[in-house]
């Protein structure tokens, strides 16, 4: 049974009676194919949430420092389905979390790896993952590769990509959508060149054979293809669907809502609009036709990708349905189109942005923003927005704001800096927005964090004597016993095992991720496989550009608080049909703070809600305070929460199993500095 028609049986009955509704579903990421995140269950209420207890508790024992859980668990017939911090799919008995069995793609694999995955898909007998650049089909009872999808039970992402396979680095963070017999997913490349295409494609998934495949970066003579310099399929990267896709099964139509183009902050070799980057973009799910395209971003510099699949939503427009698509953006805005033909149903006002500073770049002169409904993050940084937590914090914010002249939304980067409000994981961030069709409220959590950027010119001093010579010696040949050489490292590893290694760290080796931007990385796997330096790569590289970012960092104060006033995270209600926000809340806390009666300042937040019929809102999401919070969806009155092992950084799932209805969420953590977590936690009503 489907999901939608599982609901159908649902709302089809009587209050009284769905609460004894023996089993329902969370089959798929999101929970509905229309990315609603929307429950009929009933079994817990306004009345008696206050009663929920722990019903089972999971421990994966995957964890390590800095590791994150953002899995949404999919439950069909009993059995729940997930992955774990270092990538190991389990399937658990729903009811009791008793381990079924464990998938473990890194076996054989000495790479290791911080992993952000949003879980799995389940089709008929087969439950599909990606793990680095492969895509597995497991057999849903055993959890074993099936020989006969692909090779073995995988299919190799990086092919039929119009790249040489070896300089290829593609994976999938989020799971794929499934429509007749087509898995379609997105991917996730670098954000800096080189970096793969983020094309769209469908395979068959009963054979793993590659069906269709949509160019994001347009190829000769397919539209948009002048809206790029010439041959930039060839070279570019990026503009990929990395947050997932969204199957209208009637229509026959899916939807996607792509990134920015690598390099994210400095395009001289992209010129023009970049479609289809940051764009929403419908295709024929059967061809992979594009049937029509929205871009919201032109030329992206500032890393403003669509942080989440579009939610299908039926709205009201002149008294009659309208079925439309909202998108939910890291600027704090929600477009709302109409679904079939892509056309905005609120008005757009288009505004003259700065001209960049950088030589080279042309900014685009104008970007456009939807004027309906308002937007649910402050827009742009002032002085009087900076925290006054402390005299010393506010003295230090306002120097460092000083320091950085650029500000507001759509300010160019520049080597003076930039700071980027809303900032680089938003507003809305990958977990999503839930929806209530019966009040038309879009729910939707939000950071209010402002990120500095500063660009700077590539340096002819290798990186490699800045952050390796130390340890492995000026002369690359290592220290024995203590640090190995790296004389012809490009013999013995990929150019992408060096990048993780680099990023991520192993054995002795600390991880560069949180010192070294992307580019950076890949300037110094560039010296350690070829022994030039920058200036020399420049003579012969398409991919080399002349300015990179100095890395990504957070505007906060000397104590490790956002430098600005809160709130520092907030969670949002906003009417789709009326245009307006219904209401908002602070949404999170500092525990260090809440004790000094500081509360309520919202924090950062990953993870999105799941709203329900008969009243309540769940989400975890908060990153320090480690809190799970069930709201009233009417007015955002917190009606209960509990602490969890750590932060639920993931979106919850709920479904009901032998008349016992549970809400699961993965509890992670991991992000900006957060303990790490590997726990799955479930709740429910005691038995009476």
């Amino acid at each position: 049974m489907t999901i939608r028609s599982a609901l159908l049986i649902v709302v089809g009955l009587p209050t009284f009676l769905r609460a004894q509704t023996a089993n329902v579903n969370w089959p798929l990421y999101g929970g509905t194919t229309d990315n609603s995140r929307y429950s009929t269950l009933a079994q817990i209420t306004p009345a008696n949430v206050g009663k929920l207890q722990v019903a089972w508790t999971y421990e994966t024992r995957d964890e390590f420092p800095g590791s994150e859980m953002q899995s949404n668990p999919i439950v069909i017939d009993g059995v729940m389905y997930a992955t774990t911090p270092k990538l190991r799919v389990i399937a658990l008995d729903a009811a009791t979390g008793k381990e079924l069995w464990s998938f473990d793609p890194n076996i054989g694999d000495s790479r290791k790896g911080r992993y952000r995955h949003r879980g799995v898909t389940v089709h008929d007998d087969r439950v599909f993952v990606s793990h680095r650049n492969w895509l597995y089909a497991l057999d849903k009872a055993t959890g074993k590769p099936i020989p006969s999808f692909g090779e073995n039970g995988r299919v190799d992402l990086r092919k039929g990509l119009d790249r040489p396979i070896e300089g290829v680095s593609i994976s999938a963070s989020t799971p794929g959508v499934v429509f007749e017999n087509l898995y379609i997913t997105g991917s996730t490349v670098s954000e800096s060149l080189p970096s793969s295409p983020g094309d769209i494609r469908a395979y068959d998934v009963k054979t793993g054979e590659l069906r269709w495949t949509f160019h994001t970066i347009p190829h000769p003579g397919e539209f948009g293809y002048d809206e790029w310099p010439k041959d930039a399929w060839k070279i570019s990267g990026g503009t990929n669907a990395w947050a997932g896709l969204t199957v209208d099964h009637e229509l026959g139509m899916v939807y996607g809502a792509t990134g920015s183009t690598s390099f994210d902050f400095y395009g001289s070799n992209r010129l023009g609009n970049d479609l289809f980057a940051n764009t929403i973009i419908a295709l024929d799910a059967r061809t992979g036709k594009r049937v029509w395209h929205f871009q919201g971003i032109r030329h992206d510099l500032w890393d403003l990708d669509f942080p989440s699949p579009p939610a299908l939503v039926t709205v009201t427009r002149d008294g009659k349905p309208v079925n439309a698509l909202a998108q939910i953006t890291k600027t704090g805005h929600v477009w709302l189109l109409d679904r079939k033909t892509g056309a905005t149903l609120f008005p757009i006002a288009e505004h003259k942005v700065p001209r960049s500073l950088l030589d080279g770049e042309r900014a685009s002169p104008t970007q456009h923003l939807p004027v309906l409904p308002p937007p649910y993050a402050r827009q742009g940084l002032t002085e009087d927005l900076l925290t006054t937590r402390t005299p010393a914090a506010h003295a230090f914010a306002l120097k460092k704001f000083r320091e950085y002249p650029n500000h507001g939304l759509f300010a160019p980067p520049s080597t003076k800096g930039t700071i980027v409000y809303p900032g680089y994981d938003g507003g809305g961030e990958w977990g999503g927005p839930a929806y209530d069709p019966a009040s038309g409220l879009l729910y939707v959590n939000s950071n209010e964090m402002a990120w500095l950027l500063r660009m700077v010119p590539r340096s002819d001093k290798s990186v490699y004597q800045n952050n390796c010579a130390s340890c492995h010696g000026a002369d690359l040949k290592g220290a024995p016993g203590k640090s190995p050489t790296l004389i012809d490292i490009g013999k013995r590893r990929t150019k992408d095992e060096m990048f993780q290694i680099i990023r991520n760290g192993q054995g002795l080796m600390p991880a560069f991720g949180e010192a070294l931007e992307g580019g950076t990385i890949n300037d110094l796997v560039n010296f350690l496989v070829t022994g030039h330096d920058v200036a020399e790569t420049a003579k012969t590289n398409p991919n080399f550009l002349k300015y990179r970012n100095t890395g990504y960092e957070i505007f906060l104060d000397p104590e490790g608080y956002p430098a600005i006033k809160p709130p520092w995270g907030t969670l949002n209600a906003i009417d789709l049909n009326k245009g307006t926000i219904a209401w908002k809340i602070p949404f999170g806390e500092y525990p260090a703070l809440a004790a000094k009666g500081v509360k309520n300042t919202g924090t950062d937040n990953y993870g999105g809600p799941v709203v329900t019929e008969n009243g309540l809102l769940f989400i975890g999401a908060t990153t320090y305070d480690n809190k799970f919070h069930v709201f009233d969806k009417r007015t955002g009155k917190l009606l209960w929460e509990t602490t969890l092992p750590a932060a639920g950084n993931a979106t919850p799932s709920l479904y009901m199993l032998n008349g016992r209805e549970y809400i699961v969420i993965a509890c992670g953590g991991g992000k900006n500095g957060a303990k790490s977590g590997g726990t799955f936690v479930a709740f429910a009503l005691p038995r009476e």
